[in-house]
């Protein structure tokens, strides 16, 4: 990457603190750690953090709590480490916002990979003003600006949207009226291949509904293709 990016690692265990101080420092990171939600809020107050590793179990604060407390000032990105097996702490921290998840033990090469993927596509923007500045796509009365990031609702409220999120949509938004499976739409939203059983882009997919349709149970825009994946139903205008 062009600069070093600041990661904070936010985990009570302090081998894996150490490990991932070591590893990703070696790999080219500014890296910052922190045992608690309390350091967590420190080291934000003191430092621009372009990304968050989130361990679940914490003391106090849970990593839930962290994050959806995160997610109500902020969109920066976040993956959620979680324990060994544990489905539904991946589902809830996706519910949450995070932006992806890791679950224990794991390879810290592949932790690598996944921060870079997002720190590649939440910088993408900044990297390409020509391109993306005063783009603006237009769907069922929704604006999204990509060069600043920002959905605007019809009546010209601004949503705010988590990295995923975001991704999520853009890869809708780049494909209109397009059956996506889950894996094409995991490669075009997170940059990473499939595995089994990951159902991560069905909870994305019900938190950005939750944010754009009338009725998230009756979905209009984002349309379930049963059997098949997803579709971006409204048309897209370009500005």
């Amino acid at each position: 990457m062009e600069t070093s990016p600041h990661v904070l690692i936010v985990d009570d265990d302090r081998e894996i603190r150490d490990l991932l101080s070591r590893f990703l420092s070696a790999n080219g990171c500014r890296v910052s750690v922190a045992r608690d939600e309390r350091e967590m809020r420190k080291s934000l107050a003191e430092s621009a953090i372009d990304l968050i590793v989130l361990d679940v179990m914490l003391p106090g604060k849970d990593g839930f709590t962290a994050c959806r407390e995160l997610r109500a000032s902020s969109n920066v990105p976040i993956i959620m480490l979680t324990a060994a097996g544990e489905d539904t702490d991946r589902i809830v921290g996706l519910e949450l916002g995070a932006d992806d998840y890791m679950q224990k033990p794991f390879n810290p090469r592949e932790l690598l990979a996944r921060m870079r993927a997002l720190l590649r596509r939440a910088a993408s923007t900044l990297r390409r003003p020509d391109e993306q500045n005063g783009k603006h796509l237009h769907f069922s009365g929704w604006t999204l600006d990509v060069g600043r990031r920002q959905l605007l609702s019809p009546e010209g409220t601004m949503v705010t949207l988590s990295t995923g999120e975001f991704d999520l949509l853009l890869a809708f938004l780049e494909h209109p009226q397009r059956i996506l499976t889950r894996d094409q739409l995991l490669d075009l939203a997170r940059g990473r291949s499939p595995v089994p059983f990951d159902r991560s882009i069905d909870v994305q997919v019900s938190r950005l509904r939750r944010k754009i349709e009338a009725d998230p149970r009756s979905p209009k825009i984002i349309a379930t293709v049963r059997g098949d994946g997803y579709m971006l139903a409204s048309p897209v205008d370009r500005a």
